[in-house]
């Protein structure tokens, strides 16, 4: 093959990134669009910088080194980068190179002025735009300066910031390869950036521009304020000018220098406001051509507007398909669901099959299109009612969004759409064998399943999974389900209220619901104290747990004394929960069965913290003292007026939520549990695949749909580069925060807690479980990372089911994500933990090892010297 390493502008498009990298192509893509202005130039390729990474094979150990290192290690990165860059700066341009550059620059003008810049080639990807980590020189003049700074550009792929960033994402450093693009200057009146979505919001019907006088680089290197405008339709509908004392411009000789402006230009506006709209207009031309949101540089010269850069925003949440045109408003179902992580498309396309409404996806997370429902008073009443219990923060976003008042349609009124607020609930029997025979039916479904997928594989299996994913919802939407759910929630609903205007108690339901019987969650909980009993009389055993790195731990466990008896109590009970683990919606997620490490620190913990019996004490301790506030609560109903009414309706609402509520963690066990059957058999195929050479591994599945696996499987082809996209595209939204509540146009709109009855500095968020406790602050992002002392407070982002056992622990819980009847939630009261929901950026704001307040009653933390 013919090395080419030059090639003009004009000869490249933005799919020849691997040649000229992301700059380059995007640059070559805009420069053979009418209308657009691209400053003349060309690309040194990436044939060239091979070429001259080909002459010092010592290179290769410096990158080995490199690799090695960890993220963290800054000092070390810096030395190991340096290095790197000093060997390719010294490396002499050989002559093949030179030539070509020279000649490129001969049919320019050689005495011409240029800039010389970076062009990597994974950078300005719609998934990572890699902005600023690589070099840009300007005003550099003469053949010799040149060379030498494409020699700086080259290095420049190994800056201190680049590497960390590449080490910080798993990118292999051989990966990667730098062009270089060098362009005529322009000297311009002014320039500056505009993004054709707001950075800020994400919305991408408003464009966003910057402008400033002379170079950019005055904006971009943060030297200057900047003149700041947001277009919406071709009119500008915020405006912000700057007073500008600074400018950068070229010197006459090469180089830039800072320069004063004026006194009297330095409040003027760098644009006219025709030219902002002309500007945004541009952009939006390039926004099509590339068909994601961008990040444009520009350069105003005589009124003539030029691109000097163009680049996918990276940091935008995507935005679900609707195809229609109209306005929508999404509801996360992460926030609902305790898993705000991104989820596979293996994953996302199973909950999609089995969900009992339409859901979209977007960025790997889960909505809920609850357009509709907003556009009727009745049916927007109901919704934001049962959003002011469970997240007052996303009820909050709503209603940002409906007092804008034209953004939601208007439909005619439908009528009531469930009880009005407040109301006794719909009569059911409390009778416990209610419950007992929803779970009872749940089993002998799940055991079914299991048996019956057995005698099926191949696209048999398929078929079979499509008919159990309808028994999935037939049982998830079951009537009685619902009614049960739904009576231990609005008994527990009318307990708060009806004691608050009573008794002048708040949240008297969380100490009503303690111990409550049928919580499967709450029970896997203190079924993990009772293995800590069987490990902890066996000092070898615990030393043993305290060295496990690997999976297969239990195998070795059983040449110990008491191993045996430890490996089968471990064993035990992950066939009860082992289906679970952190993120379980997510099909793809490794489950505790097959990470049984993931539950040793939790184990650890438990053996250190609890004495023996712990389990059969707590839930027993909790029952009594439920029996005593219901006893409390009665006898002072009775000293009121009309108190024996009082006292009998109480009565009858807490046994009914003590009948009930338990079992509003089962649907979910039981659906992880389902869920498990399906993943196993479905790797099951995987492996068939993998030993038929279809896959390179069984894992590539999770990066595929339910019906692009099930294609697979039926043709026995697969696309690899699909594949590859998808894990690419996933990396990306693990940097995404997904918003509580997003529109069509992509604005996440952010929720705030109106509130003033908290004291200065707290940090607000949602009142889930009564008391108030303090202690030291245990911020875990990773339950196999657990720690925890006696009387430690759990702070994390999220909990769903799987972080139960580690609630035995503690004494209170402060979470980021929640709503008043999320898994995490009613643990914690069945537990009697202080909790506080919904406070954003807990764990950020909260640091280990601080001493904290909770106060879960009244809703706040409360940060302690």
């Amino acid at each position: 093959m013919i090395e080419q390493y030059v090639s003009g502008l004009q000869e490249v498009d933005e799919t020849q990134g691997a040649i000229v990298g992301g700059k380059g192509a995007h640059l070559g893509a805009l420069s053979r669009v009418d209308g657009i202005r691209v400053p003349a130039g060309f690309c040194v390729t990436t044939d060239a910088f091979r070429r001259i990474m080909a002459e010092v094979p010592w290179i290769d150990d410096q990158l080995d080194q490199l690799s090695r290192l960890n993220p963290d290690d800054r000092e070390a990165i810096r030395t190991v980068s340096a290095e790197i860059r000093r060997t390719i700066e010294g490396i002499v341009v050989p002559d093949d190179v030179a030539a070509a550059i020279i000649r490129a620059l001969t049919e320019l003008g050689e005495r011409a002025a240029y800039a010389v810049r970076s062009s990597a080639t994974a950078e300005d990807l719609p998934t990572a735009s890699f902005a600023g980590q690589q070099d840009t020189y300007l005003n550099v003049m003469g053949l010799a300066a040149i060379l030498s700074h494409v020699s700086r550009c080259w290095a420049s792929l190994f800056t201190e910031r680049a590497v960390t960033y590449r080490q910080r994402n798993g990118i292999d450093h051989r990966t990667l390869h730098m062009a270089v693009v060098v362009q005529k200057m322009v000297f311009p009146q002014a320039a500056g950036v505009l993004f054709t979505a707001d950075p800020v919001t994400s919305n991408r019907k408003v464009a966003s521009v910057e402008a400033s006088f002379g170079l950019g680089e005055a904006l971009v290197s943060g030297l200057v304020n900047a003149d700041a405008y947001r277009v919406r339709d071709g009119e500008i509908i915020d405006r912000a000018i700057a007073t500008k004392r600074l400018a950068v411009h070229a010197l006459p000789g090469g180089g830039t220098r800072e320069q004063a402006i004026d006194p009297e230009r330095q409040e003027r506006p760098a644009l006219t406001d025709a030219q902002v709209v002309r500007l945004v207009r541009l952009g939006r031309r390039i926004e099509a051509h590339f068909g994601h949101p961008q990040d444009i540089e520009w350069c105003l010269v005589d009124d003539d507007l030029q691109i000097v850069q163009s680049r996918p925003i990276t940091t935008l949440f995507p935005v679900p398909e609707a195809g229609d045109g109209e306005n929508h408003v999404y509801l996360s179902v992460g926030h609902q669901q305790m898993m705000t992580d991104p989820m596979k498309p293996l994953g996302l396309s199973v909950w999609q099959l089995t969900a009992l409404a339409p859901m979209p996806d977007a960025g790997g997370r889960l909505f809920i299109d609850v357009t509709q429902r907003l556009a009727s008073p009745s049916s927007r009443a109901s919704l934001l009612a049962v959003m002011g219990k469970s997240d007052p923060l996303m009820r909050d976003a709503v209603e940002t969004v409906i007092d804008r008042g034209d953004f939601i349609p208007s439909l005619p009124d439908q009528g009531p759409t469930g009880p009005p607020a407040g109301d006794v609930p719909a009569p059911i029997e409390t009778d416990p064998a209610i419950v007992t025979d929803l779970i009872e039916r749940s089993r002998a479904s799940i055991a079914a399943l299991q048996r019956d997928i057995r005698t099926k594989s191949g696209p048999a299996r398929f078929d079979f999974l499509l008919a159990a994913f309808q028994e999935h919802k037939r049982a998830l939407g079951e009537p009685p389900s619902m009614q049960v759910i739904m009576a231990g929630m609005e008994a527990s609903w009318w307990l708060n209220e009806h004691l608050e205007e009573w008794l002048g108690e708040k949240n008297a339901a969380d100490s009503l619901t303690l111990s409550a019987p049928h919580n499967v969650t709450s029970e896997m909980g203190l079924a993990l104290l009772d293995v800590a009993d069987v490990i902890r009389p066996h000092p070898e055993v615990v030393t043993f747990l305290q060295e496990v790195e690997d999976e297969a731990f239990l195998d070795d466990l059983a040449t110990l004394p008491g191993g045996r008896e430890a490996r089968d109590a471990i064993r035990g009970y992950l066939d009860r929960y082992g289906m679970r683990c952190v993120g379980e919606i997510d099909i793809t997620r490794p489950r505790w069965s097959e990470r049984p490490a993931t539950l040793v620190p939790v184990l650890l913990d438990n053996v250190r913290n609890f004495e023996p019996g712990a389990s059969r004490r707590r839930f027993e301790q909790g029952r009594q003292k439920a029996d005593r506030k219901e006893q409390d609560v009665l006898e002072r109903l009775r000293a009121l007026p009309d108190g024996e009414r009082k006292a009998e309706e109480t009565k009858r609402m807490i046994d009914r939520v003590r009948t009930f509520i338990g079992y509003r963690e089962y649907p979910k066990y039981a659906m992880v549990s389902r869920y498990f059957v399906y993943k196993q058999a479905l790797l099951e195929e995987a492996e068939r695949l993998v030993h038929a050479n279809v896959l390179r591994e069984k894992e590539d599945i999770f990066y595929l749909t339910f019906q692009e696996l099930h294609d697979v499987v039926r043709t026995h082809q697969a696309d690899d580069q699909l594949i590859h996209r998808r894990k690419e595209a996933f990396r990306s939204y693990q940097a995404l925060t997904p918003p509580r509540v997003l529109t069509s146009e992509g604005e996440g709109v952010a929720g705030t807690y109106r509130r003033d009855d908290v004291p200065t500095g707290a940090l607000v968020g949602l009142a889930v479980s009564g008391g108030v406790v303090e202690g030291r602050a245990r911020v875990i992002l990773d339950m196999a990372e657990a720690d925890l002392e006696p009387g430690d407070i759990l702070v994390t982002a999220y909990t769903d089911p799987s972080w139960s056992p580690l609630f035995v622990a503690v004494e209170g819980l402060v979470t980021e994500v929640g709503g008043l009847m999320t898994h995490g939630a009613v643990v914690a009261r069945e537990y009697g933990l202080p909790a506080v929901v919904a406070v954003e950026h807990a764990t950020k704001l909260i640091r280990d090892g601080q001493r904290i307040r909770v106060h879960g009653t009244d809703g706040y933390v409360e940060i302690l010297s």
